[in-house]
C-alpha cells in the first residue's frame, strides 16, 4: 500500500492569522485601569479613597485603550 500525499498548508481551509503584540499590552493595560480604578468599585478605591477627577478620566482612558487594542488585532497572514 502506498501513503497518501500529505497536503501542504492548512488543511481546514481557513487563512492563519497574526496576533499583534502591542494590541494585546494595549489591551491588558485598558483593563488593568478599569479593575484598579473603576469609580466606586475598582479594587484601589476599595482600599484607599481616591476622588472622581482621577477614577473617571481613568476609566474613560481604559475604555479607549481597550477599543484600540481590540481595533486591529488580528491580522491576515
Amino acid at each position: 500500500m502506498q501513503k497518501a500525499n500529505k497536503q501542504g498548508g492548512n488543511s481546514n481551509g481557513k487563512p492563519r492569522v497574526k496576533i499583534g503584540i502591542l494590541n494585546v499590552l494595549l489591551i491588558l493595560a485598558g483593563a488593568d485601569l478599569i479593575l484598579l480604578l473603576s469609580p466606586e468599585v475598582g479594587f484601589l478605591n476599595g482600599l484607599f479613597y481616591i476622588p472622581g477627577i482621577y477614577t473617571w478620566p481613568a476609566l474613560l482612558l481604559g475604555v479607549a485603550l481597550l477599543l484600540f487594542g481590540f481595533r486591529h488585532l488580528y491580522r491576515p497572514r
